[in-house]
């Protein structure tokens, strides 16, 4: 008889080689999976994971969700403070929970929302150079907001989508896409929430909107992108380093109530 348990991390992306396993690279995958497995006393079978979505190298999380199942059952307390007490300090539970048998961290989503901070400045800021995407050219917020409810809705997005995605289907839903800057800071950011998002899909979203603020890209352009379906349209890639997996989704009216009350919209 096992339990199962969802747990929701935050994570420094800085020094890991992304979340999937890699062979002979330190991920987030690695580092959980060993402190699940040593938690429950190195099982004769080891204990698998399964995370909600994959990050590259370099991005950070707020609210990655993962699931996996004990062979004895330990209150949720005990397993959010027992794994903090193994996991270095650029991962932490935030919270942990005993869910159904049927639960999958990855297949039972309704939603997901990334938040991207991008700096605006000749050279880079060494403070946030691991915690912002760099942009060496300033951005109109006007231009980049009146651009942003082009994405929104259901679209075929091959054009934003990297090579190396396993997915055959290229149609998402995005729920909102908003954009606002921080006076003083040299910040322009960026939250997209949608069903589910592609291969670096909002990073190539964000480099086609901070074109759009430049000046580089007219602010309708992006309807002609998305009928394009093609990649190089797009050209660039914002740099990892901005980038936040903020919240997974499981449920449709928690995810309709941040819908209806983002101060951004």
């Amino acid at each position: 008889m096992t339990t199962r348990y969802k747990v929701v991390l935050a994570y420094d992306g800085t020094n890991f080689a992304g979340f999937q396993r890699q062979p002979h690279q330190r991920t987030v995958e690695q580092v959980f999976s060993k402190a699940v497995n040593k938690m429950a006393k190195d099982p004769a079978e080891p204990i698998m994971i399964y995370g909600a979505g994959r990050t590259d190298a370099g991005v950070h999380a707020f609210g990655q969700t993962i699931h996996f199942d004990l062979p004895y059952a330990i209150n949720a307390e005990g397993v959010r403070r027992g794994l903090n007490s193994l996991l270095p300090t650029d991962v932490l539970v935030k919270s942990a929970a005993i869910v159904a048998d049927d639960f999958h961290a990855r297949y039972d989503t309704v939603g997901k929302r990334y938040w991207y901070r991008a700096y605006q400045n000749e050279f880079v800021d060494p403070f946030k150079r691991h915690y912002t995407g760099h942009f060496k050219f300033q951005a109109d917020i006007d231009r980049i907001q009146r651009a942003l409810p082009d994405l929104v809705g259901k679209h075929d997005f091959s054009s934003f989508v990297a090579s190396g995605s396993q997915a055959h289907d290229h149609v998402r839903e995005i729920y909102s896409a908003t954009a606002w800057a921080l006076p003083g800071e040299g910040e322009i950011q960026f939250e997209f929430c949608g069903s589910g998002f592609l291969y670096n899909q909002v990073r190539i979203m964000v480099a086609v909107l901070m074109e759009i603020g430049q000046g580089r890209r007219a602010v309708d352009c992006i309807p002609a992108l998305l009928a394009a379906q093609d990649r190089e349209q797009a050209r660039g890639t914002a740099p990892a380093s901005g980038l936040y997996m903020k919240k997974v989704y499981y449920d449709a009216a928690e995810l309709r109530a941040d819908l209806a009350n983002d101060p951004h919209q």
